[in-house]
């Protein structure tokens, strides 16, 4: 039976990156929204390692807070101020894990499709065989930048030749160092210790840990894999596009495999960490990001971009939407031409129709606010309806603070409404169309601002003489100004049909 161990994990991730051809770290270019950092951090949280230290250096405060977003339990960073080679590297992450004895995964930050499976295998071989030192290994018809597996004539693994430091001979080996290993502490230490830059590059090679244990007398043991993408590093931009198609690709079958339809897979694009329900269906040129969560039998019509957002059951999304951190209950009806920002709540049974834009906006089951509105930092209650044109005025330009409108349940307010906050609106309560609501309004009450309409009898002809120079013929003069009466109610009725 394999001997359980603790476990900890060194992940490198201090390098630059000059084939990025980048002032950005390598480890913060995102695949599919997410840095390469956090990917092999994915892999690792399965296994539960007891310490987890990220080695970083260039970037090292942005590629640390990267590290901690992925919320692995008992990460910390270590710094290596000068890039002195991998040897280097995992030297000084070996040296973070504090009062710990067990087994030390290795792995590189840029190296970003590394299954937990896979290393889970690699582990169980490490520590059924009693091995000291355990590496992955694959072959390759064309090893090129690989580090070539060296064995003896019985097989034995005696060393790791980079190819810069390779012969002829042993760069025509076609099994090649990936770069993942685990190794037990009680040897990785003393190995590091022993490195010497002695070479091409005149760097500390990791690689040569292997050489050392082997010469040791320590048991060496390899795990082949034959998934070339697990263990694929991204070294270009080229590269990192080539992975993004792969890794598209990969979660969109996985998703289709459990019953969700996408009219168009070659425009659609979705995160490793989305979830969809099934019966969902997914229209072209749709992005889907972050931790958002689609329930079952929904409808995305097409063209959205959707970060973070939890979106319930039997939802339609209409044409060309947009929803940030946001929250969409069930049975909702979003756009089209709708932006949901931060902190919008939708209930369910909610419609928010074309060239709505909400933020920190919670609104009431039933509610419906069809067209051309801005609803900022505000409540709305269940049942109510918001017309077209209706803006919450939540910013006084002079402050960081916004002020709060809330709306009631039942609540109508009519079109070319102005709320400005903070103000209060209470249930049943209606509001005339075109008002500027400034105070509270009461519970069942009517609030409306009317300023008199007139008419200027004559005044387009004199407009139209002057603008041409010449004098407008003589009008009969009106008689005072005319205001234009309120149309009876039938006839406001008729229109409002």
């Amino acid at each position: 039976m394999p001997t359980e161990r603790p476990l900890g994990a060194v992940v490198l991730a201090a390098g630059l990156g000059t084939r990025m051809r980048s002032t950005r770290a390598k480890v913060l270019h995102e695949l599919a929204g997410l840095p390469l950092i956090r990917y092999p951090l994915a892999a690792l949280r399965t296994l539960r390692p007891a310490q987890v230290v990220v080695v970083v250096g260039h970037q090292a405060d942005a590629v640390g807070a990267a590290a901690r977003a992925s919320g692995l339990p008992g990460l910390t960073t270590a710094l290596q101020h000068q890039q002195r080679g991998t040897g280097h590297a995992v030297a000084c992450g070996a040296r973070g894990l504090v009062d710990f004895e067990g087994d030390v995964l290795i792995l590189y930050g840029d190296v970003p499709l590394i299954r937990t499976e896979t290393l889970a295998e690699l582990i169980g071989r490490h520590r059924a065989e009693a091995a000291d030192l355990s590496l992955l290994t694959i072959r390759f018809q064309d090893p090129k930048g690989y580090g070539r597996i060296l064995r003896a004539p019985d097989g034995r693994v005696v060393g790791i030749v980079e190819e810069k430091d390779a012969t002829p001979d042993q760069r025509a080996i076609t099994e090649v160092n990936p770069g993942v290993y685990c190794v037990r502490t009680s040897i990785l230490l003393p190995l590091l210790d022993r490195l010497r830059p002695d070479n091409a590059q005149a760097e500390l090679y990791l690689t040569d840990i292997v050489g050392l244990a082997a010469q040791g007398g320590h048991r060496v043991v390899t795990v082949a894999t034959e998934d070339p993408m697990q263990v694929a590093g991204v070294n270009t931009r080229s590269e990192l596009a080539r992975m993004e198609t792969h890794l598209r690709a990969e979660t969109l079958e996985r998703l289709m495999a459990a019953g969700v339809t996408f009219e168009d897979p070659a425009t659609t694009y979705v995160g490793p960490e989305v979830t969809i329900g099934p019966d969902t269906v997914i229209g072209p040129n749709v992005t889907l990001r972050g931790k958002t969560r689609i329930g079952t039998g929904c409808r995305l019509d097409g063209t959205a971009y959707v970060v973070d957002t939890a979106i319930g059951d039997r939802v339609h999304l209409r044409f060309s939407c947009t929803s940030e951190s946001a929250e969409i209950g069930d049975d909702a009806i979003v756009g089209p031409f709708a932006r949901l920002r931060p902190g919008t709540r939708l209930s369910p049974r909610v419609h928010i129709g074309n060239f709505v834009e909400t933020k920190n906006a919670i609104v009431g089951l039933g509610t419906k606010a069809n067209h051309l509105t801005y609803l900022g930092d505000c409540e709305i209650g269940p049942d109510s309806n918001i017309g077209a044109g209706t803006i919450t005025c939540n910013y006084d330009g002079s402050t960081k603070k916004k002020s709060r409108t809330v709306i009631g349940a039942r609540v109508q307010i009519g079109s070319d409404t102005q709320l400005v906050a903070p103000v209060t609106v209470a249930d049943d309560a209606y509001v005339g169309a075109g008002t500027t609501v400034t105070r509270d309004v009461p519970a069942g009450a009517l609030v409306v601002t009317r300023a008199p309409a007139r008419v200027l009898k004559g005044w387009t002809e004199r407009r139209r003489a002057l603008a041409a120079g010449t004098s407008p013929a003589k009008a009969t003069p009106a008689k005072g100004k005319t205001t234009l009466k309120a149309a009876p109610a039938k006839t406001r009725a008729r229109r409002k049909r």
